[in-house]
This record gives structure tokens, C-alpha cells and sequence, in this order.
């Protein structure tokens, strides 16, 4: 039995989702990246690639949060 064709919808969700998952993963190793970092400049690098990255996984939180929600015309209207 096969499974049905995957909707882009279905392949927009499964892409943010797999985006999501790898800033998370890189946000969880960045401060270890910046503690092992020997020059002043690269920590510093580092950190700053936290806080964007940081941004990056609220901004993504949002996205998945709003793309869940069925979309619906303003004011119930068809256009």
C-alpha cells in the first residue's frame, strides 16, 4: 500500500519544521563553541551568532504556530 503524495503544503510544514530543528541544534552548541574558542574574536563571533540565531528560532516558532492555524479569508469573506 502506498502512501499518499505529499501535499507543498505537507513539504512547506515538513521544511520549516526540519529548519527549525537544526537552528535548535546549533543553538544548543554554540555557547560550548564560544567557551572552547582560544581567540577573543571568534568567541565574540560566536555569541553574536547566538543572539541572531536566537531571533531566528522565535521567528520560526511563529511561523509554525501561524502556518498550523487554517488559513481563512479576512472577515469570513470568499474573494
Amino acid at each position: 500500500m502506498t502512501k499518499p503524495p505529499k501535499t507543498l503544503d505537507d513539504l512547506f510544514h515538513d521544511t520549516l519544521k526540519d529548519i527549525y530543528f537544526a537552528e535548535k541544534k546549533i543553538l544548543a552548541t554554540l555557547p560550548k563553541m564560544a567557551k572552547g574558542a582560544q581567540n577573543r574574536e571568534l568567541k565574540a563571533a560566536f555569541e553574536k551568532h547566538r543572539v541572531e540565531t536566537e531571533g531566528q528560532v522565535a521567528r520560526l516558532e511563529q511561523v509554525l504556530a501561524e502556518a498550523a492555524a487554517p488559513a481563512s479569508p479576512p472577515n469570513g469573506r470568499m474573494l
